[in-house]
């Protein structure tokens, strides 16, 4: 992988909380800026030197967590610095939302989940603390695989205690 070209872009400025919500109207400006967002990250991994065909393998997983996930199901400001996010996508989210959930279309998504955090860490958007967070959710490969078995073995009405085990739900004290 080439090294970074600094020169390649000058040093990404943005109002973190533009990206709040509250209504119909903020979430979809904050589509906007977070498609705008993807763009600039597809770009710079780009100019890293990863080819085209990755580096849109890359921004698409980190899209649609970013946009699906986190700002149209969870209603977060994308900078919210919540541990548990990456969980419950591939834990629960995603599984559920997915017509055939594998193993290998996971481990895509949890790729593009970590280079878009490695990008936002890069430009200071997000904490070294928070980026270790998020890699280390992300390596939990086994528990998303494990997810996707138990799932397909429901039955009856075994869902309620599925999802509890990785719940969507905000837990009490969570941030």
């Amino acid at each position: 992988m080439a090294e970074r070209c600094d020169e390649c872009f000058e040093n990404l400025q943005l109002d973190k909380n533009s990206f709040n919500l509250g209504t119909l109207e903020d979430e979809l400006r904050v589509d906007g800026l977070c498609k705008d967002l993807l763009l600039r990250f597809y770009e710079e991994t780009c100019a890293q030197g990863i080819d085209a065909a990755e580096a849109t393998t890359l921004a698409s997983s980190a899209d649609y967590f970013i946009r699906d996930f986190i700002v149209a199901i969870k209603q977060l400001n994308i900078f919210s610095e919540r541990p548990g996010l990456v969980r419950q996508f591939a834990g629960n989210w995603y599984i559920v939302n997915t017509l055939e959930p594998r193993d290998a279309e996971i481990d895509r998504h949890l790729q593009g989940i970590r280079s878009f955090y490695r990008f936002l860490h890069g430009h200071g958007l997000i904490t070294f603390q928070y980026l270790q967070t998020i890699e280390k959710e992300c390596d939990d490969r086994d528990f998303y695989a494990g997810r996707i078995d138990s799932f397909w073995d429901i039955q009856g009405d075994g869902y309620g205690e599925w999802e509890r085990q990785c719940t969507l739900k905000d837990q009490p004290n969570s941030p």
